[in-house]
């Protein structure tokens, strides 16, 4: 086996499990959200070990050291061990998982909408009892 000093930015990516596919990847980086090295990249750009990656995902931006070169995909902890997160983004996701944790519930902010089911029986019942039956004969 011989050994990899370097590999594309999008298959580096998905080996360390930051994106589901590869594809995913590459959609990112032609959006401008990686960066290497504090540049903005393409796809076919490729990474050596020491190198500094940024990514922005979900309005946070994690910055890893590249310690390992893989193009497979293996489980999350060997994952890990291809970078390191430096300490303020370790914070930074801490600090942002916090406020997603205490957030209010979007959903309990809809006044109007749709009705449940619940919602569109009890509408039907105020409308017209159930003692008001509808009858053909009169």
């Amino acid at each position: 086996m011989e050994r990899m000093d370097k590999i594309r930015i999008d298959k580096w990516l998905w080996a360390a499990r930051f994106y589901k596919t590869r594809s995913l990847a590459t959609d990112e980086i032609n959006k401008g959200r990686v960066a290497v090295n504090g540049q903005v990249v393409k796809p076919a750009r490729e990474v050596k070990l020491g190198e500094w990656v940024s990514l922005r995902r979900e309005g946070l931006t994690r910055t890893v050291q590249v310690l390992a070169i893989s193009n497979a995909r293996g489980s999350a902890p060997v994952a890990q061990l291809l970078y390191a997160e430096t300490t303020e983004s370790v914070q930074a996701r801490e600090l942002h998982s916090q406020q997603r944790r205490f957030a209010r519930e979007p959903a309990l902010s809809i006044a109007h909408g749709r009705p449940t089911k619940r919602d569109r029986r009890d509408l039907e019942q105020a409308e017209h009892g159930w003692d008001d039956r509808w009858s053909a004969s009169l």
